[in-house]
């Protein structure tokens, strides 16, 4: 039975997939560069960046699952930044106040026999108008550190959010529905 390796650092996805059963035989981050290329469009990135983690830890693990995923916040055309800082943290809150957003995510997999399946997860997600006091304390909580477009879901930020369609689990980092389809329809057993 071939093992499965998740090529992703996060956190938030080894919990998801243990949340439905399944757990990885390694966790081995992808080290690639992440930065958008010229225009490129939000569902053209995190296409890009899914792959590009996939077939970088593949290289050096033949015959296993390889699954990567990446998350990206897009508001129409534009890719919000990972907030590393309070300042971009601030930035993507007063852009997402009151508007609707995308949350795309891109899942890959390798197949132990080399085939590449790449499925697009897209949740529209609507934050209320955000006060200048549900900035303040959400900047407060920290929880935006690391997140795609600056909030968690799962966290204080789901208290702003008024409206969502589609997948839940996308927005935390990783579509399980889709994940599970994609690993049992190709062979995954699991362990």
């Amino acid at each position: 039975m071939a093992g499965l390796i998740l090529a992703s650092a996060s956190p938030r996805r080894l919990s998801l997939l243990e949340q439905i059963h399944i757990k990885p035989d390694d966790v081995c981050p992808a080290d690639i560069d992440e930065e958008t290329v010229g225009k490129e469009l939000p569902k053209d990135y995190v296409k890009r960046i899914a792959m590009g983690k996939a077939k970088a830890i593949s290289k050096t693990n033949q015959n296993k699952f390889i699954l990567a995923a990446d998350t990206t916040v897009a508001c129409g055309r534009r890719i919000l930044p990972k907030a590393e800082d309070i300042d971009t943290a601030l930035n993507c809150l007063k852009l997402l106040s009151g508007r609707r957003h995308r949350v795309l995510g891109g899942i890959c997999l390798i197949s132990p026999k080399g085939q590449t399946i790449y499925k697009l997860s897209e949740t529209v997600v609507k934050f209320k108008n955000l006060s200048k006091s549900d900035i303040d304390a959400y900047l407060e909580s920290n929880e935006w550190h690391g997140k795609a477009g600056g909030y968690a879901i799962q966290g204080l930020a789901a208290s702003y959010i008024s409206y969502i369609r589609g997948s839940y689990s996308n927005v935390v980092g990783l579509d399980l529905h889709i994940t599970a389809q994609i690993l049992k329809g190709n062979g995954y057993v699991g362990n």
